[in-house]
């Protein structure tokens, strides 16, 4: 059987370990750091030879995105394979479990382990599971900076301020990978969504039915809406509402505009229509939204 290499230390990776005192240290009624936090953060780049074997698991959920070349893991028995701009995930878990970098094609991945005071439920709120297998994602720019930002907090040391801004930033880091919708431009449906979101928003005087907005994209009214509502959780109607609302909160937070005037610009004639629609959304009628700006 061939040996398998293992290594340590990679040219110009970057890597640190929290020690464990650091967060039981941290006043207990932190919230922040009460649900989850990191404890390792990593970059190896090309890393020949790199690899990894947990013969009891990990107590804390590794994350590692391969930016380049290859790699693989095996957990619960079954072995993946990873490829580039490809992530995955590995719960907590007692399960023998190991990985490493392809041979060949060494991977170079950016990583976190982290951890928490009730990881299991936040494993099964976002369905993380041990066989989710590699996910692919576009280039994760955005995901990239983020991790930097998590690194760089780290690297000024562990007081408060830097542990909170770290581990803040970890959520915002790990949902640019689980909802890559929300920040990436990906053709299909999503495209259509977004523009008509786009469209919506230029044309806040207009009046428009789910008819109009389907046409423009040559769908029915009834596809169109399936589509809109289980991007946004909206029908269309719904969303182009809240839309003109939320403009006209800005207007008559920021501006001295007649209420009917901002009734107008939002294409309601009818100003009383348009106030008993802003107060159902709001809970308060436009005078008394207007009003709030004196108290600040």
């Amino acid at each position: 059987m061939r040996k398998i290499k293992v290594r340590d230390g990679f040219e110009g990776q970057k890597l640190i370990s929290l020690p464990k005192m650091i967060y039981k240290n941290m006043r207990s009624d932190n919230v922040i750091l009460n649900q989850i936090f990191i404890t390792h953060i990593g970059y190896f780049p090309k890393a020949s030879y790199h690899f990894r074997e947990r013969r009891k698991g990990c107590e804390d959920n590794i994350f590692i995105y391969c930016l380049y070349g290859k790699g693989w893991y095996i957990v619960d028995k079954k072995k993946y394979e990873v490829l580039p701009n490809q992530f995955f995930q590995i719960p907590a878990t007692t399960e023998y479990l190991k990985y490493g970098a392809d041979e060949a094609q060494p991977w170079t991945i950016f990583w976190v382990h982290f951890s928490g005071t009730d990881l299991n439920s936040f494993n099964r709120l976002l369905n993380i599971t041990l066989n989710d297998g590699p996910q692919n994602i576009p280039y994760n720019e955005k995901g990239l900076l983020i991790w930097k930002e998590m690194y760089s907090s780290l690297e000024m040391g562990y007081n408060k301020d830097n542990l909170n801004n770290a581990n803040m930033c970890l959520y915002y880091f790990l949902s640019t990978f689980l909802y890559p919708d929300r920040h990436f431009s990906i053709t299909g449906d999503k495209d259509i969504i977004k523009e008509t979101i786009e469209f919506m928003r230029e044309k806040l005087d207009g009046r428009f039915t789910v008819e109009d907005f389907g046409a423009r994209y040559q769908l029915s009214a009834s596809y169109f809406s399936g589509l809109f509502r289980q991007s946004t959780g909206m029908s269309p109607m719904e969303y182009f509402i809240h839309l003109k609302i939320q403009k006209s909160c800005q207007l008559l937070f920021n501006t001295s505009v007649k209420i009917k005037d901002v009734a107008k610009e939002m294409g309601y004639d009818d100003p009383y229509y348009f106030s008993r629609l802003f107060k159902k959304l709001m809970g308060m009628s436009p005078e008394q939204y207007r009003a709030i700006k004196n108290r600040f």
